[in-house]
């Protein structure tokens, strides 16, 4: 794919392409500031791509959001909770097999230590339930040694979806 080029106070300057996802053209203006001294404005963001996702697609004008190629509705009108956390951690929807390991090591952690159970007593009644949530996913690391090793990423990843 050609370099877009971008004419500035008489000054020639080029950007990489790439093709998106959806088959459109993608400029990297990452150098822009530090070649032309310049910045973009994209108010709102509606033709700026933050980041690259194999997860997520949005094309807001035309209604289309996708979680790794499926469409949404068709997300949400056939597959359950655990089939969708599967499709967002693996990449797909699981067969039978992999649907019944999944949910069996999803029901295999859902328990949580005695002791947690007495933080929620030192939240006051008035709490926004964001806060203690947070408060108590954040805790949940004290109770697993080993969590932050990488070879521990999917076991950690279930244990947080079965709370």
């Amino acid at each position: 794919m050609d370099n877009a080029k971008l004419i500035l106070n008489g000054q020639e300057y080029e950007f990489p392409t790439f093709a998106g996802s959806e088959g459109e053209v993608g400029i990297d203006f990452a150098a822009l500031r530090s070649q032309t001294k310049a910045i973009s404005y994209d108010p709102g963001y509606g033709n700026t791509g933050s980041c690259s996702s194999a997860i997520t697609f949005i094309n807001g004008e035309k209604g289309i959001l996708r979680y790794r190629g499926y469409p949404i509705e068709q997300v949400a009108e056939n597959a359950s909770f655990v089939e969708v956390c599967y499709l967002l951690i693996y990449g797909d929807l699981p067969n039978r097999e992999q649907l019944e390991s999944f949910q069996h090591d999803l029901t295999y952690h859902t328990m949580i230590h005695e002791d947690m159970k007495k933080f929620f007593e030192g939240f006051p009644p008035s709490a926004h339930p964001m806060a203690i949530l947070a408060s108590m996913v954040i805790s949940l690391s004290a109770y697993y040694p080993g969590a932050n090793d990488p070879e521990n990423i999917d076991l950690n990843i279930v244990r947080l979806l079965a709370k």
